[in-house]
């Protein structure tokens, strides 16, 4: 974890500080450190803040917060993400409004329990390119407009909390442009246009594989997307929940797993969370083997391209086929 971190780190800081530099002097030279640092800043999120933010990058809870703090780093917030993701996405996975994963503009339809409309039809050939911005909206607007939707749902502590991260997250957004965009406009040979369409570049490459890495571990042709009933409930156990919903892929990919921090090995993630990723290979076998003992549904794909031709389709599938909404898991399957 402490190589992999301090890979990660270089990898996102060294292209920009050779831009800043004046190192990088030439136009492709240019595109090419911020592309590179993109994958950097997709590595931190994946590889070093998420397992932060759930507490297993290390036993010492100072080091977990610390580390957690890489994602303010990379312009986004870490309050934001721990209620989006561990307290939403872990809880209501796969569950239309409750898992914020899924809750997306009108343009897109990341499930059968959402209302479809005229553009959904041709949603599986133009959402890649909203997945490559979906990291722009996160360092702008994302992050205030999901905190005010969070306090007003009761999940920030009082008004004192909720001011204290507004200020936090204008802070950190502010130390973030300075270094990607402040620093290279004010010392770099290039000028501000190209500067511009090289960040760009750096938040498609960061948006797409983030993305593409969590959308195919839930958004698939598999999964349920559980209906809760009248009384907001959904029916069936929590670990059966997470089977029905997630899907693993390219487990055989050493090189892979370690670039992704483990994501795709999602099934032991969501059964496990407390748990760091570099044991998911191990605990795979042992989750497969269990579930195949009680004949319940293990869901994997080969290769990484497999799961984005299945995510593809899916895509497909919500915006052209009538698909019916999962109740719950345990409706159809009781053991």
């Amino acid at each position: 974890m402490i190589f992999k971190t301090v890979v990660m780190m270089l990898v996102y800081f060294v292209p920009v500080i050779l831009i800043i530099t004046g190192v990088a002097n030439q136009t492709w030279q240019l595109f090419a450190c911020f592309i590179l640092s993109g994958f950097g800043m997709a590595g931190i999120g994946m590889g070093v803040m998420h397992d932060a933010i759930h507490g297993t990058y290390s036993q010492n809870s100072k080091i977990n917060k610390l580390l957690g703090y890489t994602l303010n780093m990379v312009g986004a917030n870490a309050t934001v993400w721990r209620i989006q993701h561990n307290v939403l996405h872990h809880s209501y996975t796969n569950i239309h409004e409750g898992d914020d994963d899924i809750n997306a503009p009108f343009f897109l339809r990341f499930s059968p329990n959402m209302e479809k409309n005229a553009l959904h039809p041709y949603q599986h050939w133009y959402t890649w390119f909203f997945y490559g911005l979906s990291t722009v909206s996160w360092v702008t607007t994302k992050d205030f407009i999901r905190l005010n939707r969070y306090y007003k749902m009761g999940l920030l502590k009082g008004k004192n909390v909720y001011r204290n991260t507004i200020f936090k997250i204008l802070a950190w957004k502010i130390v973030y442009y300075a270094f990607t965009l402040g620093l290279p406009i004010a010392f770099s040979p290039f000028g501000v246009g190209e500067i511009l369409l090289a960040y760009l570049a750096l938040h498609f490459v960061t948006g797409l594989s983030i993305s593409l890495v969590f959308q195919t571990a839930h958004v698939m042709p598999e999964m349920a997307f559980p209906e809760p009933d009248e009384h907001g409930m959904v029916e069936g156990e929590r670990m059966l929940h997470q089977l029905a919903t997630t899907s693993n892929y390219s487990e055989k990919s050493k090189i892979f797993s370690w670039m992704i921090g483990g994501l795709n090995y999602q099934v032991e993630h969501h059964l496990f969370p407390d748990i760091c990723h570099v044991h998911y290979r191990k605990i795979a076998p042992i989750v497969k083997a269990t579930a195949a003992e009680y004949n319940i549904p293990y869901y994997s794909k080969k290769t990484f391209f497999d799961a984005l031709k299945a995510h593809f389709h899916m895509l497909y599938l919500l915006g052209n086929a009538e698909m019916e909404p999962v109740k719950a898991y345990a409706n159809n399957h009781e053991h």
